[in-house]
Protein backbone atom coordinates (compact mmCIF):
# COMPACT_ATOMS: atom_id res chain seq x y z
CA UNK A 1 0.00 0.00 0.00
CA UNK A 2 1.67 3.57 -0.57
CA UNK A 3 2.50 5.05 2.49
CA UNK A 4 3.56 8.80 0.87
CA UNK A 5 1.58 11.77 -0.21
CA UNK A 6 0.96 12.22 -4.01
CA UNK A 7 -0.68 14.68 -6.04
CA UNK A 8 -4.03 15.51 -6.24
CA UNK A 9 -4.66 14.35 -9.93
CA UNK A 10 -3.09 11.70 -11.35
CA UNK A 11 -2.66 9.97 -14.84
CA UNK A 12 -4.04 6.78 -15.51
CA UNK A 13 -1.68 3.60 -16.75
CA UNK A 14 -3.27 4.42 -20.27
CA UNK A 15 -1.24 7.70 -20.11
CA UNK A 16 2.13 6.60 -18.79
CA UNK A 17 4.58 4.74 -21.34
CA UNK A 18 4.58 1.07 -20.30
CA UNK A 19 8.55 0.66 -19.53
CA UNK A 20 11.57 3.09 -19.88
CA UNK A 21 12.49 2.08 -23.66
CA UNK A 22 15.52 0.14 -22.03
CA UNK A 23 16.48 -3.09 -24.53
CA UNK A 24 17.38 -5.75 -22.47
CA UNK A 25 21.23 -6.98 -23.49
CA UNK A 26 20.56 -10.58 -22.46
CA UNK A 27 17.90 -12.88 -23.55
CA UNK A 28 17.59 -14.62 -19.97
CA UNK A 29 16.06 -10.96 -19.00
CA UNK A 30 13.07 -12.24 -20.60
CA UNK A 31 13.30 -16.00 -20.81
CA UNK A 32 13.90 -16.51 -17.16
CA UNK A 33 10.87 -14.07 -15.97
CA UNK A 34 8.52 -15.59 -19.03
CA UNK A 35 9.13 -19.62 -17.58
CA UNK A 36 8.08 -18.20 -14.09
CA UNK A 37 5.09 -17.14 -15.61
CA UNK A 38 4.20 -19.61 -17.62
CA UNK A 39 4.36 -21.97 -14.82
CA UNK A 40 1.71 -20.49 -12.97
CA UNK A 41 -0.51 -19.56 -15.90
CA UNK A 42 -1.13 -23.22 -15.49
CA UNK A 43 -0.59 -23.41 -11.56
CA UNK A 44 -3.15 -20.72 -10.88
CA UNK A 45 -5.13 -21.06 -13.99
CA UNK A 46 -8.43 -20.82 -11.78
CA UNK A 47 -7.43 -18.23 -9.93
CA UNK A 48 -8.06 -14.10 -11.14
CA UNK A 49 -6.15 -12.80 -8.06
CA UNK A 50 -2.51 -12.33 -9.04
CA UNK A 51 -0.55 -10.74 -11.75
CA UNK A 52 3.01 -11.71 -13.07
CA UNK A 53 4.57 -8.51 -15.03
CA UNK A 54 7.56 -9.40 -17.22
CA UNK A 55 9.61 -5.83 -18.12
CA UNK A 56 6.81 -3.94 -17.29
CA UNK A 57 7.00 -0.05 -15.52
CA UNK A 58 5.72 0.05 -11.83
CA UNK A 59 5.16 3.70 -11.37
CA UNK A 60 5.42 4.72 -8.16
CA UNK A 61 4.82 8.20 -8.45
CA UNK A 62 3.39 10.21 -11.41
CA UNK A 63 6.81 12.99 -11.42
CA UNK A 64 9.39 10.03 -11.44
CA UNK A 65 10.45 7.42 -14.14
CA UNK A 66 8.87 3.95 -13.44
CA UNK A 67 10.62 1.19 -11.91
CA UNK A 68 11.29 -1.88 -14.53
CA UNK A 69 12.60 -4.93 -12.92
CA UNK A 70 12.84 -8.08 -15.13
CA UNK A 71 9.77 -9.49 -13.74
CA UNK A 72 7.11 -9.27 -10.27
CA UNK A 73 4.43 -10.58 -8.61
CA UNK A 74 1.38 -9.09 -7.50
CA UNK A 75 -1.13 -10.72 -5.26
CA UNK A 76 -4.58 -9.66 -4.41
CA UNK A 77 -4.79 -8.10 -7.84
CA UNK A 78 -7.18 -8.29 -10.93
CA UNK A 79 -5.11 -10.55 -13.56
CA UNK A 80 -6.66 -9.25 -16.13
CA UNK A 81 -7.10 -4.85 -16.08
CA UNK A 82 -9.24 -5.13 -18.75
CA UNK A 83 -9.10 -6.56 -22.84
CA UNK A 84 -6.41 -4.34 -23.62
CA UNK A 85 -4.38 -5.75 -20.69
CA UNK A 86 -2.50 -3.76 -18.75
CA UNK A 87 -0.34 -1.34 -20.20
CA UNK A 88 1.62 -0.69 -17.36
CA UNK A 89 1.55 -1.46 -13.50
CA UNK A 90 0.50 1.64 -11.51
CA UNK A 91 0.25 1.68 -7.88
CA UNK A 92 -2.08 4.09 -7.46
CA UNK A 93 -4.75 2.64 -9.55
CA UNK A 94 -3.59 -0.66 -8.41
CA UNK A 95 -3.11 0.15 -4.64
CA UNK A 96 -1.12 -3.17 -3.83
CA UNK A 97 2.57 -3.03 -4.56
CA UNK A 98 4.24 -6.40 -5.76
CA UNK A 99 4.65 -8.95 -3.23
CA UNK A 100 8.21 -10.24 -5.23
CA UNK A 101 10.90 -8.52 -7.75
CA UNK A 102 13.19 -10.08 -10.19
CA UNK A 103 16.04 -9.61 -11.73
CA UNK A 104 18.38 -11.02 -14.02
CA UNK A 105 21.96 -9.72 -14.05
CA UNK A 106 23.59 -9.27 -17.31
CA UNK A 107 26.79 -8.01 -18.52
CA UNK A 108 25.52 -4.96 -18.12
CA UNK A 109 25.31 -3.62 -14.18
CA UNK A 110 22.50 -2.12 -13.82
CA UNK A 111 22.96 -1.12 -9.71
CA UNK A 112 21.08 -4.53 -8.77
CA UNK A 113 22.84 -4.47 -5.22
CA UNK A 114 22.75 -0.79 -4.71
CA UNK A 115 20.02 1.27 -6.04
CA UNK A 116 17.36 -0.82 -7.39
CA UNK A 117 18.04 -2.90 -4.06
CA UNK A 118 17.52 0.23 -1.57
CA UNK A 119 14.82 1.35 -4.23
CA UNK A 120 12.96 -1.44 -3.72
CA UNK A 121 13.06 -1.48 0.09
CA UNK A 122 11.83 1.70 0.72
CA UNK A 123 8.81 0.84 -1.56
CA UNK A 124 8.43 -1.78 0.63
CA UNK A 125 8.33 -4.85 -1.84
CA UNK A 126 8.69 -7.92 0.27
CA UNK A 127 10.79 -10.30 -1.63
CA UNK A 128 13.71 -9.20 -3.64
CA UNK A 129 15.33 -11.73 -6.16
CA UNK A 130 18.21 -11.55 -7.81
CA UNK A 131 19.68 -13.81 -10.51
CA UNK A 132 23.27 -13.57 -11.65
CA UNK A 133 23.55 -16.87 -14.30
CA UNK A 134 27.65 -14.98 -15.25
CA UNK A 135 28.42 -15.90 -11.44
CA UNK A 136 30.89 -18.85 -10.84
CA UNK A 137 32.12 -18.53 -7.51
CA UNK A 138 29.19 -17.39 -5.43
CA UNK A 139 25.83 -18.38 -5.43
CA UNK A 140 23.81 -17.37 -9.02
CA UNK A 141 20.31 -17.01 -7.24
CA UNK A 142 20.02 -14.52 -4.21
CA UNK A 143 16.71 -13.95 -2.60
CA UNK A 144 15.96 -11.12 -0.03
CA UNK A 145 12.77 -10.72 2.47
CA UNK A 146 12.30 -7.60 3.90
CA UNK A 147 12.42 -7.47 7.61
CA UNK A 148 12.00 -4.09 9.44
CA UNK A 149 12.72 -1.76 6.74
CA UNK A 150 16.23 -4.70 5.80
CA UNK A 151 16.78 -6.95 3.17
CA UNK A 152 17.65 -9.60 4.46
CA UNK A 153 19.48 -12.52 2.60
CA UNK A 154 17.32 -16.23 2.87
CA UNK A 155 19.33 -19.17 2.51
CA UNK A 156 18.52 -22.75 0.33
CA UNK A 157 17.70 -23.97 -2.78
CA UNK A 158 14.53 -23.54 -3.27
CA UNK A 159 13.55 -20.68 -0.80
CA UNK A 160 9.71 -21.07 0.66
CA UNK A 161 8.05 -18.09 0.57
CA UNK A 162 5.14 -18.72 2.78
CA UNK A 163 3.35 -15.13 1.99
CA UNK A 164 3.07 -16.51 -1.28
CA UNK A 165 2.03 -20.25 -1.43
CA UNK A 166 5.70 -21.34 -3.27
CA UNK A 167 8.69 -21.42 -3.36
CA UNK A 168 11.74 -20.27 -5.94
CA UNK A 169 14.82 -22.01 -6.95
CA UNK A 170 16.90 -22.89 -9.63
CA UNK A 171 18.00 -26.36 -11.07
CA UNK A 172 19.48 -27.84 -14.58
CA UNK A 173 16.51 -28.19 -17.04
CA UNK A 174 15.48 -27.55 -20.99
CA UNK A 175 13.44 -24.67 -21.73
CA UNK A 176 12.68 -22.86 -25.19
CA UNK A 177 14.80 -25.90 -26.37
CA UNK A 178 17.74 -24.87 -24.23
CA UNK A 179 19.37 -27.14 -21.73
CA UNK A 180 21.13 -25.15 -18.88
CA UNK A 181 20.28 -23.33 -15.08
CA UNK A 182 16.84 -22.13 -14.97
CA UNK A 183 14.37 -20.91 -12.46
CA UNK A 184 11.21 -22.70 -11.25
CA UNK A 185 8.30 -22.48 -8.90
CA UNK A 186 8.33 -25.28 -6.18
CA UNK A 187 6.18 -26.79 -3.63
CA UNK A 188 6.54 -26.76 0.29
CA UNK A 189 8.21 -29.84 0.06
CA UNK A 190 10.41 -28.99 -2.96
CA UNK A 191 8.80 -30.74 -5.16
CA UNK A 192 9.23 -28.46 -8.45
CA UNK A 193 6.54 -27.34 -10.49
CA UNK A 194 6.57 -28.54 -14.04
CA UNK A 195 6.67 -26.80 -16.94
CA UNK A 196 4.03 -26.47 -19.93
CA UNK A 197 5.76 -28.79 -22.15
CA UNK A 198 6.67 -31.16 -19.06
CA UNK A 199 2.94 -30.56 -17.95
CA UNK A 200 1.46 -31.77 -21.25
CA UNK A 201 4.15 -34.17 -21.44
CA UNK A 202 2.88 -35.68 -18.25
CA UNK A 203 -0.69 -35.35 -19.73
CA UNK A 204 0.72 -37.71 -22.76
CA UNK A 205 1.85 -39.94 -20.63
CA UNK A 206 -1.29 -40.45 -18.19
CA UNK A 207 -3.65 -40.86 -21.34
CA UNK A 208 -0.98 -43.29 -22.83
CA UNK A 209 -0.80 -45.45 -19.44
CA UNK A 210 -4.56 -45.09 -19.33
CA UNK A 211 -4.83 -46.40 -22.86
CA UNK A 212 -2.22 -49.51 -22.12
CA UNK A 213 -4.51 -50.54 -18.79
CA UNK A 214 -7.47 -50.51 -20.77
CA UNK A 215 -5.76 -52.52 -23.39
CA UNK A 216 -4.86 -54.58 -20.71
CA UNK A 217 -7.76 -55.24 -19.06
CA UNK A 218 -9.80 -55.86 -22.51
CA UNK A 219 -6.85 -58.38 -23.16
CA UNK A 220 -7.94 -60.34 -20.06
CA UNK A 221 -11.58 -60.02 -20.45
CA UNK A 222 -10.92 -61.88 -24.18
CA UNK A 223 -8.54 -64.29 -21.86
CA UNK A 224 -11.38 -65.16 -19.56
CA UNK A 225 -14.10 -65.45 -22.17
CA UNK A 226 -11.81 -68.21 -24.35
CA UNK A 227 -11.09 -69.86 -20.49
CA UNK A 228 -15.06 -70.16 -20.23
CA UNK A 229 -15.29 -71.47 -24.26
CA UNK A 230 -12.36 -74.01 -23.61
CA UNK A 231 -14.23 -75.22 -20.69
CA UNK A 232 -17.62 -75.01 -22.48
CA UNK A 233 -16.10 -77.05 -25.44
CA UNK A 234 -14.75 -79.81 -22.31
CA UNK A 235 -18.12 -80.85 -20.57
CA UNK A 236 -19.62 -80.89 -24.23
CA UNK A 237 -17.04 -83.49 -24.57
CA UNK A 238 -18.24 -85.34 -21.96
CA UNK A 239 -21.40 -85.47 -22.41
CA UNK A 240 -22.59 -82.29 -20.14
CA UNK A 241 -24.06 -79.48 -21.76
CA UNK A 242 -22.81 -76.78 -19.66
CA UNK A 243 -26.07 -74.53 -20.22
CA UNK A 244 -27.65 -76.54 -17.73
CA UNK A 245 -25.35 -76.57 -15.00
Amino acid sequence: MLNYNLPRYLPSAEELPDSDDTSVDNELQELIPGLLKAILLILWSERMDWFFGVDMGIYYHPDEPPIVPDGFLSLGVERFYDEELRPSYVLWEENILPILVLEVVSQTYRKEYTAKLQQYAELGVLYYVIYAPRRRRKARLEVYKLVNGTYELQTGNPIWLPEIGLGIGCERGNYSGVTREWMYWYDEQGKRYPTPKEQIQQEVQRAQQAEQMAQQAEQRAQQAEQRAQQLAERLRALGIDPDEQ
